[in-house]
């Protein structure tokens, strides 16, 4: 039976990752939507630049701490168990957001509820599930599922940053308050989150049961190269994401807002736009790194993107900063499908959860740091001094782990090299 399932997964999609990609997407809607209008939301409560990047960055923060436990505990929990628990805790924090004005009360939210104010999702919950995909299909088919994951993913943000036109569209034509609007918009958010969390308890046993095998730490304790595989892409992965902290949709939808008075219906058609174009670069990588290998891939596409997003505050008009953004967003994701495919290759199957929670928890943590930062940076240094911050961090990033990984190759990239040829 096993070997049917794997024969099936070589094909084309499994079951279990049509699920596992059902509960994402929809679970990213929600995500994209809150990106776009919660610092906007904030921002019309009374909140500074600074008070916004403190309710974001905590929600970030705590999305880093839940990373930690799931990538060292949901193994043992049970990783089914452990994507509904963390969906219903969300569903009811993204509500809740929409309902409460105080500072104090806002920042205990996001923080108790992981509110990815992100709008991209890359919490604990999608940590789990790409540790869950490798086992759905086999190494040469990997990164193709993985890649068609994260085509989901970014429809649902697509979708979701569409979504964000909802306020909009309730005060025309149901002649609700702008408060009312948002309050309702973020009450569906949980809703859509609440929901995603359906599919999981659909997956196969095998997938989403308690891991019997030896623990991570005794696994750990013998094999100090996985170990130091896994603390190197950490470090690396940490930068990246302080980069992408000053970054996240929500700062640079605020920037849009103060630097063009770009209004919330063309914010959500720009990042609609720039998901559109996530989406399709996920499918260009997959087909990119069959011919030069992940690592290249996930550089050498990254860098021209970074060097598109510091030309912006450059930018005249609004119409040349969303082309340069655009641009940027037709690259930047290039390097989420081959950085999750890659990271899955390099170490070994027992480590996968281990390794996924631990890199995404980098991640997380460096995004928590953005906000904090990025905030008051936009009310004291300079409007656009985020996007020169984290675009410049993010070349260093792609320079080190070039430098760190070059000679690092996945199982399949290696039996390319030594295939004998025809």
């Amino acid at each position: 039976m096993e070997r049917g399932a794997r024969a099936r997964a070589a094909e084309g999609l499994s079951r279990d990752a049509v699920l596992l990609c059902a509960a994402g997407g929809l679970r990213a809607a929600a995500v994209s939507t809150v990106g776009v209008l919660i610092a906007l939301h904030l921002a019309r409560r009374g909140l500074s630049a600074a008070e916004i990047g403190l309710v974001i960055g905590a929600g970030m923060a705590a999305n880093a701490v839940a990373t930690v436990i799931v990538g060292l505990r949901a193994d043992r929990w049970g990783r089914r168990r452990s994507l509904i628990g963390l969906g219903v805790i969300s569903a009811f924090g993204y509500a809740a957001i929409g309902l409460v004005g105080s500072l104090p009360l806002l920042v205990a939210i996001a923080a108790a509820a992981m509110v990815n104010g992100m709008g991209r999702d890359r919490g604990p919950a999608a940590a789990i599930e790409q540790a869950l995909l490798p086992a759905t299909t086999t190494d040469q088919r990997r990164t193709w599922t993985i890649a068609w994951y994260n085509v989901v993913i970014d429809t649902g943000h697509a979708l979701g940053a569409l979504a964000a036109l909802a306020p909009t569209l309730l005060t025309r034509t149901l002649d609700m308050t702008d408060a009312a609007a948002h309050m309702w918009t973020f009450v569906g958010c949980g809703a859509a989150v609440m929901i995603a969390t359906m599919p999981y308890l659909l997956l196969r046993p095998a997938i989403g049961r308690p891991e019997p095998t030896p623990t991570i730490t005794s696994h750990f304790q013998e094999d100090a190269h996985t170990r130091g595989i896994v603390r190197r892409l950490m470090a690396l992965f940490g930068l990246d994401s302080v980069g992408g902290g000053f970054l996240s949709s929500s700062l640079v939808a605020y920037w849009f807002f103060q630097r063009y008075g770009t209004s919330e219906a063309q914010l959500a058609w720009l990042f609609f736009a720039a998901r559109v174009l996530n989406v399709l670069s996920h499918l260009a990588a997959a087909w990119i790194a069959r011919r030069i290998g992940l690592l290249n891939t996930m550089v050498f596409t990254h860098l021209p993107s970074s060097v598109f997003l510091m030309l912006a505050p450059a930018a005249p008009t609004a119409p040349v900063a969303a082309v340069l953004f655009l641009a940027r967003e037709a690259l930047v994701e290039m390097d989420v499908p081959t950085r999750q495919s890659y990271v899955m290759a390099v170490v070994p199957p027992w480590a996968r959860t281990y390794a996924s929670g631990m890199t995404n928890v980098a991640r997380n943590a460096g995004w928590a740091v953005g906000p904090l930062v990025g905030g008051p940076a936009m009310q004291h240094l300079a409007l656009g001094a985020p996007l020169l911050i984290g675009g410049t961090l993010k070349i260093l990033y792609d320079l080190a782990l070039y430098a760190s990984f070059r000679h690092v190759r996945p199982p399949e990239e290696q039996a390319a090299r030594t295939a004998p040829s025809v």
